[in-house]
């Protein structure tokens, strides 16, 4: 069912409420049945809505964002830009399962967002000559999957990755920090017209949003909630690529890093996720999409009862314990074996290298066909 003109109206004059932000925006829907009547309702209903409160509901009551939004609405019919409520069938269904996720996006191309495989590929600004051969290799290896791959049009590797999805004839959205009015940075300009061609260009913000420092981590959290899997590829010990992928984690996405040298700066983030177990460690794309179960489709493989048959008594109580669970910490399989804890890890160190089971953050494991 399509979105009334009305509704989008004023979907989009509440998120140019100052102090609203997409959570509370929900919040006052739920409440109120519709953004419209959350702009009819009285103060007294909107101060009964949970963390509303007197200095928010004052806001909503006199502020004057309705020609603002009507403005808005000019511009997308004016520009051929798609504006998705969180409600809309063709909202990105990944998402929709987190809870702050945007109430209104504003999507300018052609791609699916909703298609069955999409990748974000983050990390640093600073790309070095190895996150640029890195960047390219691990793209072209997603060329022959029908995947769409995400990242934030950002320097370095992100606008690499938008590069190497183009070169191999792939779509790739770029998801802003900024309305759809700008490109940032505007050396960018001329890869996001051929991305709005095969893929497109996506954000939260309104055309009279700019860029302000503020938005890329909001920004971020569109980059992990869109994709089934993050990928980082480059990154230092502090940074953006982390922020995406402790959000990522926080959504129980799955994260991969690609691995670097001791001591190089902007490989220090990557080896970090994976210490930390917070990342999976992923030296191609063969890993990754074997770990994804991408390499023949959508579905893993079935090969649980004849890999049972070929492990060690060590491995087959192991793998028993996570067949009945799906997945266990390293603490509850050291007690449900009754192996001591250098068993466990020789043993499920061979398991994870032979590719029967995965590491997952949170010091977490799962056989690779579940």
């Amino acid at each position: 069912m399509a979105t009334s003109d009305d509704s989008l109206l004023y979907t989009i004059a509440l998120t140019l409420v100052p102090d609203i932000g997409s959570v509370l925006a929900q919040n006052l829907i739920a409440y109120c049945g519709s953004a419209e009547e959350v702009f009819k309702a009285s103060k007294k209903k909107l101060l009964s809505i949970p963390l509303i409160g007197e200095e928010r509901a004052n806001s909503i009551l006199e502020s004057d964002v309705m020609k603002l939004a009507e403005e808005e609405m000019k511009f997308i019919s004016d520009y051929n830009i798609k504006a998705l409520i969180y409600t809309d069938p063709d909202y990105p269904r990944r998402l929709r399962e987190c809870t702050d996720m945007p109430i209104v996006l504003y999507h300018k191309g052609n791609a699916d967002l909703n298609t069955d495989k999409i990748v974000s590929i983050v990390g640093t600004r600073n790309i070095t000559e190895y996150g640029k051969e890195m960047t390219k290799k691990f793209v072209e290896g997603l060329g022959d999957q029908n995947i769409l791959v995400i990242s934030g049009l950002a320097y370095g590797v992100d606008v690499a990755s938008h590069h190497a999805a183009l070169d191999n004839k792939m779509k790739t959205v770029g998801v802003l920090a900024h309305g759809l009015k700008m490109i940032y940075p505007p050396q960018h300009k001329t890869i996001a017209k051929q991305m709005v061609d095969n893929g497109g260009l996506l954000t939260e913000y309104t055309s009279q949003h700019k860029m302000a420092p503020g938005n890329f981590p909001a920004r971020n959290r569109i980059v992990a909630g869109m994709c089934d899997a993050v990928v980082v590829i480059e990154s230092a010990a502090k940074g953006g690529a982390l922020i995406t992928a402790n959000i990522a984690n926080s959504y129980n996405k799955e994260v991969f890093a690609i691995p670097g040298r001791i001591g190089d700066k902007y490989s220090a983030g990557c080896n970090f996720l994976v210490r930390t177990f917070k990342a999976n460690l992923t030296e191609n794309t063969g890993q990754f999409l074997e770990a994804m179960h991408w390499q023949d489709g959508n579905k893993p493989k079935k090969k649980r009862a004849q890999l049972s048959l070929h492990l060690s008594p060590q491995e087959q109580k192991i793998y028993q314990l996570l067949s009945d669970h799906t997945e266990l910490e390293i603490d509850k399989i050291v007690s449900l074996s009754e192996m001591t804890g250098g068993e466990i890890a020789a043993t499920m160190l061979e398991m994870e290298m032979s590719g029967v089971l995965v590491s997952l953050p949170g010091k977490r494991y799962k056989l690779v066909n579940l």
